[in-house]
């Protein structure tokens, strides 16, 4: 799912490292707080786990985060070919519960939840009265005794206790939230991630990607859902704070499995065609917009009864006038978030959100916002970073082809 993964910058010598850090390979940048926040980055659960494991740490959305071990490059490509474990643990995992709980939910997310089937996820979207996005989130049905319902959410975390806000206002004095945060979120992805989280907990094979289950390890209860941030096949496993370092070195146990840090994360979903929010998703930017329309379930457009209905649903009958679409970069050198889309008499119409070197493609990709008729696969454009000018084509997203096991075998 979506992430507040630190977008990752390059160094003279190329070198990748994320934007909050000193691209000088000094010591790290000031990290400017939000506002009213004053407190130092938070440890998470793994924190002593990764350090003892060499990884380099870097502060984001208030916890110190691993951003690498042996180094992005190799990091990407070895999740692409084996299986990578990385530490979400900075997501807001939230419990919905109580009777009405769907239905309540459905007054700001765009898709079906009542409808959901025990252990059946979905991608949805938390939007404002006017349509435009908050989060982008994963909700989840959970089996309850009859009569109650519960619904497990995966938001970014940055934006957890916004979310958290947001949805007190919005839901009934009978529905209950909780945010679970003595809970660790360990994601296990690459092809061959089922195979070795099968050998640790016997009987996640049974699921399929967008289902989830409880499982138990060594007395510790999992929820385990097949499902990720990377485009390849996986699983997001959320396990007791407590338990989460002797289940990670369980993992790590398996010679599939090597820790993976939040910069080859960014650069796996970027080739993924993911977004992000706070660079290619925001308040600013609607559904529509965002090429995210098939988050809009059928039942749910034809009520229209989900915040900013009205907004979106006109912009998808009419079409939108800009849109999030794929390019790939020409030549070798990234083009970063903030550069401009440029006209032929080089004025600014759009602007790049998210860029970077794909290691799986060997070339830079990027996403930007372009006006509609700019948008078709195939169309040239023109890219300013700095003054200087950088050739483009839009492309189809994902830049590399998800790898979603659908179908028991």
């Amino acid at each position: 799912m979506a992430d507040h993964t630190p977008p990752i910058v390059e160094t003279r010598e190329g070198v990748p490292v994320p934007a909050e850090a000193d691209p000088r390979g000094g010591d790290l940048a000031p990290v400017v707080p939000q506002e009213g926040e004053e407190l130092p980055p938070e440890p998470l659960p793994l924190d002593a786990w990764h350090r003892a494991r060499g990884a380099r740490m870097v502060p984001f959305a208030g916890y110190h985060m691993p951003i690498q071990y042996e180094g992005i490059m190799a990091e990407h490509l070895w999740c692409r070919s084996h299986a990578g474990l990385f530490d979400v643990s900075h997501m807001g995992q939230v419990t919905v519960t109580g009777e009405g709980a769907g239905a309540a939910l459905e007054r700001v997310l765009p898709g079906d939840v009542t409808s959901l089937s025990e252990g059946r996820m979905r991608y949805s979207l938390l939007l404002a009265d006017d349509g435009g996005i908050l989060d982008d989130l994963m909700v989840t049905r959970r089996s309850v005794p009859e009569g109650a319902e519960e619904f497990y959410v995966v938001v970014n975390g940055a934006t957890k206790y916004d979310d958290l806000a947001y949805l007190l206002d919005v839901v009934p004095d009978e529905v209950t939230l909780n945010l679970a945060d003595d809970q660790a979120l360990l994601a296990l992805q690459g092809p061959e991630a089922v195979a070795a989280l099968s050998r640790v907990v016997p009987g996640v094979e049974r699921l399929v990607f967008m289902t989830a289950a409880a499982f138990d390890w060594q007395g510790h209860p999992l929820w385990i859902s097949r499902s990720g941030y990377t485009g390849e096949d996986g699983f997001e496993v959320s396990i007791p704070a407590e338990a989460a370092a002797a289940f990670a070195d369980a993992l790590c146990e398996q010679p599939e499995v090597k820790p993976i840090g939040l910069g080859a994360r960014d650069s796996l979903r970027l080739e993924a065609g993911l977004p992000l929010y706070g660079h290619d998703l925001d308040p600013g930017v609607t559904p529509i917009v965002a090429d995210l329309g098939f988050a809009l379930s059928k039942r749910r457009r034809e009520a229209a009864d989900f915040a900013g209905a009205a907004r979106v649903l006109a912009e998808r009958e009419a079409g939108p006038a800009t849109k999030r679409v794929g390019l790939l970069i020409d030549g070798r050198q990234p083009v970063r978030e903030g550069a401009d889309v440029v006209d032929a008499d080089g004025r600014p119409v759009g602007r790049v959100t998210s860029g970077g070197f794909a290691p799986s493609l060997g070339q830079p990709i990027a996403m930007a916002f372009v006006p509609a008729a700019m948008a078709a696969p195939g169309t040239v454009v023109a890219l300013s970073q700095r003054g200087r000018a950088h050739g483009a084509t839009v492309a189809p997203m994902p830049f590399v082809p998800h790898r979603y096991v659908r179908q028991r075998s």
